[in-house]
């Protein structure tokens, strides 16, 4: 697990990616490969999403994908089972914090207030997602809460974009950011893979600007 976070970090930026279309997940993952970020949390939110993490794993093998959004044990089951390396959910649920633990599958559990921070450092997690972020105060509520919470870092996610990415990353409590501006669904729909290699470069190079 510890590896997965170290790749995790040095990426910076974790794209969040909605796939509705299975077809999309290979141009899709190519595009985030050549721009430099192989890496994508695909959000649970759709039927496509366990055969798209199938497809990227199986394509570029290189790549770290992990699943968002996942609302239930059977959820990370299938994730893991398609091949994603980590489990990501928008609140903290203890289930499945829990469930992944005793199977040491990597979980970033979803947290806004101290007490569901206090329930993640008890079970000995080291990083945790902070969201929505923009919505409950950014840096500025993260600092507060990592204050209290010394070893604890955070992966801030919603409402993160190029303008404000680097006030996050120049904290040292961010752990990495994660961020959907560089593979919109509009683009992914228009097929527009080149765009979403531009703008995965130019977020490549953001994270260089301060790490």
């Amino acid at each position: 697990m510890s590896a997965i976070l170290e790749q995790l970090s040095k990426f910076g930026v974790v794209p969040v990616v909605v796939l509705n279309e299975v077809k999309d997940a290979e141009p899709l993952a190519k595009a985030l490969c050549e721009g430099g970020l192989p890496c994508a949390e695909v959000t649970f939110r759709t039927a496509a999403a366990e055969e798209s993490i199938r497809t990227m794993t199986e394509k570029f093998p290189e790549m770290l994908v992990g699943a968002g959004t996942v609302l239930t044990t059977e959820q990370v089951d299938r994730a893991v089972a398609a091949g994603a390396k980590f489990i990501v959910s928008p609140g903290f649920d203890p289930e499945i914090v829990d469930y992944c633990l005793s199977k040491e599958i990597l979980v970033l559990p979803g947290c806004v207030t101290p007490s569901e921070v206090a329930q993640g450092v008890k079970r000995g997690l080291k990083v945790l997602k902070f969201f929505p972020a923009e919505q409950y105060g950014g840096v500025s509520t993260i600092k507060a809460m990592a204050a209290a919470y010394v070893g604890t870092k955070f992966m801030p996610t919603g409402g993160i974009s190029p303008k404000n990415v680097k006030d996050y990353l120049t904290c040292d409590k961010i752990f990495a950011c994660g961020g959907s501006w560089m593979v919109k669904g509009d683009m992914i729909a228009a097929g527009e893979f080149d765009k979403i290699k531009s703008l995965t470069e130019e977020a490549v190079a953001l994270v260089k600007e301060v790490r």
